[in-house]
């Protein structure tokens, strides 16, 4: 059984809501403080611009369509700010507006920031244009700060917060290295929240980072065409706890990666130099047939400093760690470039240096860094990482990676990094992705823990029966102490259809019959919360 911690925030009691969804088409620019809200589907039309400083508010579980057409596409310029805050339960969802949707249907969601970039533009350094054609007479695709007062040092920019956001089908790939991806961070400083993301069935990279500064936690890429994780032109930031699941038919002809990290297109030494710094990724690659695009878990190049620390990459990949490059294995050599504590298994070449007086193995194998190669990864006991429509990487209690992290690396001892003890993305009793993401299907299979209260006590796991109906579910639970219940049905979009119970449940056997009469068919998630436990389920309504 799969857990999460998290707030959920319950009203008073009160009726039934059905949400007629409006749709309101969205086009051209905005200069002006917009909220787009929930009752409304909004469908972008061509490239949507946000700038002037305004800041685009997105209600939580709101949906953002876009248009195939016109290759809707959302850009957030520099100097303006995206509030999408959504909630476990209540994601924004930025989706396709078509019946039958398909990777690259739309152009994604861009943001832009004045953080620093180690590219230049119109002949002025610290200054970037994003990929992917999105350009315009006005320069509203530039990032960073090199054409502004003041230079290049606004490292702290603040373009907004995106968290509890679902980004599915987007990413169009114009030509090789002209793309827009699932979500595009460029120049975004320290001062923007990133948290609980998923990039879904992009047709270019899930998550790609030029340069910036921003530090993001719980990313989830499911299924994207070319790299999972992308990092180029000067980034710098930090992101821990990180999930990378691969589509065995689904690859790009430029080469698919996990991971990949360049300083920039040519591999100078432009500063500042490309250094993420990773904690806790999980990556699973590709099992049986699959494309022959594939390529590497992760592809370290073009003279870049990462370090990685606490991670795992799995599946077969045709090569797991491949350093490439004179400047990235100079800058292993001189621990500019680290990987700790990381374990590589089942691709059947699990090492490769592009300099063949450079032994990786022995590099990698340095035992003070505890890394591991393995064969296969079934060893490493984790629940079903290879089910590609419902992936759980839980490890069982069991399990080696339980304690296997460290911290003490002084680009890992930093604030940011939560000092936990298991290496990868999940321990055994916290599935993070519980309740908000989704693979083939919402991930409802799980159960929730809030708050800091002991749980609830059970004799018998929460029933909720049958889970096809036409009118009534019965509600079941032995409890061995009081608590307070709450039921609420949510369309699997994350949207709120309403409450279906509010009262203090007892002690002993609690059971009622709930009405779903007035429900529209089709499947919905219920969410049942018992004190500061939160079960869901899933609901079929004929």
């Amino acid at each position: 059984m799969r857990y999460l911690r998290f707030l959920l925030c319950v009203g008073a009691l009160a009726p039934i809501l059905s949400f007629a969804q409006n749709l309101e088409t969205v086009s051209g620019t905005i200069t002006q403080n917009t909220t787009w809200t929930a009752n409304t589907t909004w469908l972008l039309e061509g490239k949507v611009y946000v700038k002037n400083g305004a800041i685009l508010t997105i209600q939580p579980g709101t949906v953002v369509k876009g248009d195939k057409a016109s290759k809707g596409t959302l850009i957030i310029t520099r100097g303006a700010k995206i509030i999408a805050d959504g909630l476990p339960t209540k994601p924004v969802v930025f989706t396709s507006n078509e019946t039958n949707p398909a990777p690259g249907d739309w152009g994604g969601v861009v943001v832009l920031g004045y953080a620093p970039t180690n590219t230049s533009a119109n002949g002025m350094t610290c200054l970037g244009v994003a990929e992917g054609n999105i350009n315009n007479a006005a320069n509203d695709a530039r990032f960073g700060s090199g054409d502004q007062p003041g230079g290049c040092g606004r490292t702290d920019d603040n373009s907004g917060v995106l968290r509890y956001v679902r980004i599915e089908y987007g990413g169009i790939s114009y030509q090789l290295n002209n793309e827009t991806n699932g979500l595009t961070l460029a120049g975004v400083g320290s001062g923007t929240t990133v948290d609980y993301v998923q990039v879904s069935h992009s047709g270019d990279d899930g998550f790609e980072f030029f340069g910036g500064t921003v530090n993001c936690k719980h990313l989830v890429s499911y299924g994207n065409k070319d790299d999972d994780f992308d990092f180029d032109l000067g980034y710098q930031g930090h992101v821990q706890f990180a999930l990378g699941v691969r589509n065995p038919d689904l690859s790009d002809v430029s080469g698919s990666n996990g991971l990949e990290v360049d300083n920039d297109n040519s591999g100078t030494p432009y500063t500042p130099k490309t250094r993420p710094t990773l904690s806790n990724f999980t990556l699973i690659g590709p099992t049986g047939v699959m494309d022959d695009n594939f390529r590497r878990a992760a592809h370290l190049r073009r003279n870049a400093e990462p370090a990685l620390f606490n991670s795992l990459f799995i599946g077969n990949f045709p090569v797991g760690l491949c350093l490439d490059g004179v400047g990235t294995i100079a800058n292993a050599q001189t621990n500019l470039l680290e990987i700790k504590n990381t374990y590589l298994a089942d691709a059947p070449e699990l090492l490769k240096s592009t300099e063949p007086t450079f032994n990786i193995n022995q590099w990698f194998g340095t035992q003070l860094w505890e890394n591991e190669t393995m064969s296969n990864s079934q060893s490493l006991a984790l629940q079903a990482p290879f089910n590609v429509a419902d992936p759980n990487a839980q490890p069982l209690s069991s399990s080696v990676l339980n304690n296997s992290a460290s911290f003490t690396a002084v680009r890992a001892n930093v604030p940011f990094f939560e000092k936990i003890s298991w290496l990868g993305a999940f321990n055994t009793t916290d599935d993070w992705t519980c309740g908000w993401a989704k693979f083939e299907e919402l991930n409802t299979n799980c159960t929730m823990t809030v708050g800091e209260e002991a749980p609830i006590a059970l004799h018998q796991e929460v029933a909720l029966t049958p889970n096809v109906t036409t009118s009534t579910v019965m509600l079941s639970v032995n409890l061995l102490q009081k608590a307070e219940c709450t039921v609420e049905v949510f369309h699997l979009n994350g949207q709120s259809v309403g409450v279906l119970l509010q009262e203090t449940a007892g002690t002993g056997i609690f059971e009622r019959p709930l009405s779903v009469a007035h429900l529209s068919a089709g499947m919905y998630t219920v969410s049942i919360r018992l004190g500061n436990e939160v079960f869901t389920r899933k609901l079929v309504k004929m």
